[in-house]
């Protein structure tokens, strides 16, 4: 069974200012986070306002901490949050967004996030937990993350989309669910990245999906076929 992400680590000694990626697809908010950081001694490292910016930058700029739009014109904070993990999964990412959401809340402890906080909260208890993420803390409740891992292990119903897969869209799903790119996928498979593309296109269309990251979920809680659950 695939378990959540590993917590990413502390990257930031104490001996210079915390580092913070901003993404967020409103310029106004970008500016305001940026104002209020730099005026508490954060150094903004960079900004960008779409989810395919971020995940390119983050991982060049190595941040202590990245603040993460739930939801954006080309993707969510979550996807990006898994991606640049996949790639460094000691960068330390913080959810912020404007809905409380459950699915949302289950997506962002898969991905390894450090935290999921609303926009609303305050400017102080943000600062606080930029820096707890930045040590390497989960915000997220104990109790909250600890239902969340103990439903992966409970017993799925057969799902008949799964059954309609086939054994190449199988696999591929299962390297979905590992958090693989289509490139990794390729060379697992020994595949083009081409035909892998094809492939997880086919699959998510069979699930019913619009989004990779909704088959990885997906996998982290059991997808049973009729022979057994893809693992």
């Amino acid at each position: 069974m695939n378990q959540p992400a590993a917590q990413g680590g502390p990257r930031n000694s104490g001996a210079g200012p915390i580092s913070v990626y901003v993404l967020d697809d409103h310029e106004l908010v970008r500016r305001g986070l940026r104002e209020l950081l730099e005026s508490e001694g954060f150094e903004v490292v960079g900004m960008s306002g779409s989810a395919e910016e971020a995940t390119r930058r983050i991982p060049a700029l190595r941040p202590d901490v990245s603040i993460l739009d739930g939801r954006l014109p080309d993707g969510t904070g979550i996807e990006v949050c898994r991606d640049v993990r996949s790639i460094d999964p000691s960068l330390n990412c913080l959810i912020l967004t404007s809905y409380d959401d459950e699915q949302a809340l289950r997506g962002a402890v898969l991905a390894g996030a450090s935290g999921y906080v609303l926009k609303e909260i305050g400017g102080t208890d943000l600062l606080d937990a930029l820096r707890r993420a930045a040590r390497g803390e989960s915000l997220f409740d104990a109790g909250v993350k600890a239902k969340i891992i103990q439903g992966l292990t409970e017993p799925q119903r057969v799902d008949p989309r799964v059954a309609s897969l086939t054994p190449q869209e199988r696999r591929v799903l299962e390297l979905v669910g590992l958090g693989m790119t289509n490139r990794q996928i390729g060379e697992q498979m020994l595949l083009a990245e081409k035909t892998v593309k094809n492939y997880v296109s086919s699959m998510l269309a069979k699930l019913g999906f619009e989004r990779r990251t909704q088959a990885a979920v997906y996998m982290a809680h059991g997808a049973e076929t009729d022979t057994g659950t893809v693992r």
